[in-house]
């Protein structure tokens, strides 16, 4: 575990990146099958319909996307994502 803040720790850690849609996601929703409800899970991914498909998935799924922020020029999307309590 990575602790961002005094508040916020990594629990999963989910290297996405060089894959394209529907991957990134898939293995997002395997992820936090595997998670506990109030866990976060840190997405980094290079394809562009993450920034789309991520913060559908938690809406619709009714997760929290904590935070998400571009990287770097390349670019890079990172993603925390907190599995809801049961």
């Amino acid at each position: 575990m990575t602790t961002l803040t005094s508040d916020t720790t990594v629990n999963h850690h989910l290297d996405t990146q060089g894959l394209i849609c529907p991957e990134p996601v898939m293995m997002l929703h395997k992820t936090i099958r595997q998670a506990d409800g109030g866990e976060i899970i840190e997405i980094l991914a290079t394809d562009p319909a993450t920034t789309r498909d991520i913060p559908n998935f938690c809406r619709h799924l009714g997760h929290t996307l904590v935070h998400q922020e571009t990287l770097n020029d390349a670019p890079t999307y990172r993603y925390l994502v907190k599995k809801k309590s049961a």
